[in-house]
């Protein structure tokens, strides 16, 4: 009989997905740095730390804005939003920012990446993954340096 191995955690779960995904990039030309390459060592910079970053999902709906140090967290059951503080960490790839909602523990993580919401005509430049607990919820992301294309907001 052979032992049985210890079963992960849901941290260590998380961290070896984003690992993973970390692994997971598009060719760039001979001699560049793409986030995740063991040769890039610069943070993102993509997102500039004062720039206020709005982001939106869908099935359950979600959304809210992001700043170096609040976040607003807005659902059906709270339209009008919940404000947290939050910690900004720029990575290789895009950023987290990471605090406490409702008690429990959340990272709130912006990538690089066309997005679509699935209900609208608009095109999103940035990929938006909140995680709590063991949920994770997934959306898109814009902001005024990095605009979503289609038609605003009714």
């Amino acid at each position: 009989m052979r032992p049985r191995a210890p079963a992960l955690s849901a941290p260590v779960l998380s961290a070896l997905a984003l690992l993973m995904l970390a692994a997971c990039h598009a060719a760039a030309p001979e001699g560049a740095a793409v986030p995740g390459d063991r040769g890039d060592q610069h943070p993102f910079a993509g997102i500039a730390p004062g720039e206020t970053v709005q982001f939106t999902g869908t099935e359950p709906f979600w959304g809210g804005a992001v700043t170096a140090t609040q976040m607003t967290f807005r659902t059906p059951e709270k339209p009008n939003g919940q404000a947290v503080a939050v910690s900004r960490f720029a990575g290789r790839g895009g950023l987290s920012f990471s605090g406490t909602l409702d008690g429990a523990a959340f990272t709130l993580a912006i990538t690089p990446g066309a997005c679509s919401d699935g209900m609208s005509d608009r095109a999103y430049p940035l990929v938006a993954t909140f995680q709590r607990g063991g949920e994770t919820l997934n959306g898109c992301a814009w902001s005024a340096a990095h605009p979503f294309t289609g038609p605003a907001a009714p």
